[in-house]
């Protein structure tokens, strides 16, 4: 047993479930299922229950969402966790059915933009702190503020740590402690980065790990190993969920792999990679959850991926996402970058569109597109 010493963060109260303050690593993970599908979600939730997840998480966009999600609270009892996306005024008719809300900070502009964010905030926090329930400030790079963009601060970890900071101290203000921090990146580098620097600055925060968009097995397990390694051996992280492009049988993978690494890092079986080297073909493929609009997206990923592996040494990036909430930002940064919608396929190259293509028909495209890319850069270096 390797001698890891935990950094000492505050204890977060997540109904059951108690993250930081020196408790177990909490494993969580996210529906893949459309919540107002109840049936079919009470049987995901069950299924990552019983693989050992601390918290599941569900996505909640409508009234019909919030209906549901009484109905999957009664009938299953877990610790359930919201995601708020720009309906941030939902916390008030969730709050009573979950444990923990998450709101992304680079959400909260989208929706009655002439409202302050502290103001969402404190709404936020009202009525989730009226029900005991913890909350997640969920900064993501794909999908940063806004307004701290607008700064003109171009790197986006120094965006996404003044977003998470600008967070902090308005929970501060508010008077409210019962917060988690989640700093989120698909490049396993940024999120070693900044964890740190965030673990720093705010040492009795606690921080919830993840490589968001990590793609598919085998490469998602990868970059997520290479991120959690880091900084669970320097005593970094309190919750964690690993991210993977999985078909919706298959998410209580999610849970089993972050277990294995948690074990491994405190058994001292892995080995300290100090930064990750991505060598050709890049496909970040965000994880299938109850966002995905399509479920045709996890099969367009895999056949991506297949369509492409004649590519594999190229330093090419090309991103499929399946919603709308990381989808624009990850395909703007991406080469290629293929946003899924619930019947096309937005398709960009390096952030310009070009075009909204049926799924059975944006395949020869991308290869036509990979082909134009690989040409390009074969005749510079020539």
């Amino acid at each position: 047993m390797t001698n890891i010493e935990r950094k000492p963060t505050r204890a977060v109260q997540a109904g059951p479930v108690t993250i930081g303050g020196g408790n177990p690593i909490v494993v969580q993970s996210m529906c893949a299922t459309r919540t107002k599908d109840i049936e079919a979600t009470v049987e995901q939730v069950q299924l990552i229950k019983s693989h050992g997840a601390g918290l599941i998480r569900v996505a909640v966009d409508s009234k019909r969402d919030v209906k549901a999600l009484q109905e999957i609270y009664e009938q299953t009892g877990a610790p359930l966790v919201v995601d708020l996306q720009e309906s941030y005024r939902l916390v008030k008719d969730v709050a009573p059915f979950v444990v923990k809300v998450r709101y992304n900070p680079g959400h909260l502009h989208h929706h009655e933009k002439n409202v302050p964010v502290e103001d969402k905030v404190k709404f936020i926090v009202d009525h989730a702190g009226a029900e005991s329930c913890a909350v997640r400030i969920g900064v993501n790079f794909g999908s940063l503020d806004p307004a701290e963009k607008a700064r003109g601060e171009h790197d986006p970890k120094e965006v996404a740590l003044r977003s998470a900071a600008d967070h902090v101290a308005i929970m501060d203000k508010i008077g409210f402690s019962n917060f988690v921090v989640s700093l989120k990146s698909s490049d396993p580098n940024a999120v070693i980065d900044i964890n740190r620097s965030f673990s720093n600055e705010f040492p009795e925060v606690p921080l919830h790990l993840g490589v968001t968009e990590a793609g598919m097995l085998p490469m998602g397990e990868v970059k997520s190993r290479i991120a959690f390694e880091n900084l669970l051996a320097e005593g970094i992280g309190d919750t964690l969920r690993v991210s993977l492009t999985l078909p919706f049988k298959d998410k209580f993978q999610e849970v089993l792999i972050g277990q294995k690494i948690i074990d491994d890092v405190y058994a001292g079986r892995f080995r300290s990679v100090p930064r990750f080297v991505q060598k050709g073909l890049n496909i970040i493929s965000c994880p299938s959850c109850s966002r995905v609009e399509n479920e045709a997206f996890i099969d367009l990923a895999e056949q991506v991926r297949e369509l492409t592996e004649y590519a594999k040494d190229e330093n090419i990036t090309i991103a499929v996402m399946g919603c709308r909430v990381n989808g624009p930002g990850e395909t703007d940064d991406a080469d290629l970058g293929l946003w899924c919608a619930p019947r096309h396929v937005n398709f960009k190259r390096k952030g310009e569109l070009l075009g909204a293509f049926p799924y059975d028909e944006i395949l020869p495209e991308v290869k036509r597109e990979l082909d134009l890319l690989i040409a390009e850069r074969r005749e510079k270096t020539a």
